[in-house]
């Protein structure tokens, strides 16, 4: 081997060596899959960009210290990876919860606007009493709360509806 280097795993995982001779890449890659090491080449460079790869590659050339530091920077990382994703999708789920019951108040509000609200049947006219006193709650919360209860399929269908009589003005 010739020369070689590791990206900073806090960014990015890059191992790259540079091999001196074209023949020895070849034994060099056999000898990395014989120890369950899987690398890559362009050219004169073995490289691999995968974590656990370089890790297994660190360990292979006796640099203990480097394994774990290694090991300890990529555990972290992964932690704030599942993190961000987690509350990316908690937003993403409490907005779209947010927008839906916008959308639901302001119908249930036009259809009382235009006098058309209490041209709805008992089971509208309560699950929309219930969102207006409620906006924020869960569907399936509302459906408890009622004095049939229902699932929350059943409270999303009446409230689908109401939005539906709402846009097209026919009870």
């Amino acid at each position: 081997m010739g020369s070689g280097s590791i990206n900073n795993p806090e960014k990015k995982y890059h191992l790259e060596c540079k091999v001196r001779k074209d023949q020895d890449i070849t034994n060099i890659i056999e000898k990395m899959k014989e120890n369950g090491i899987n690398l890559k080449q362009r050219e004169n460079v073995i490289y691999t960009k995968e974590g656990e790869e370089i890790s297994k590659f660190l360990a292979f050339i006796g640099a203990t210290r480097s394994v774990l530091k290694f090991e300890e920077i990529r555990v972290e990382r992964n932690m704030n990876n599942k993190v961000n994703r987690l509350v990316n999708c908690k937003t993403a789920n409490l907005n779209k919860i947010l927008n839906a019951s916008v959308e639901q108040v302001e119908a249930i509000r036009k259809l009382k606007q235009n006098g058309k609200f209490e041209k709805l049947d008992e089971g509208l006219k309560e699950i929309a009493e219930l969102r207006l006193a409620n906006p924020d709650m869960p569907l399936i919360e509302l459906g408890k709360k009622l004095k049939e209860p229902i699932g929350k399929s059943g409270v999303n269908y009446r409230l689908k509806k109401i939005i539906k009589i709402a846009e097209e003005g026919n009870i």
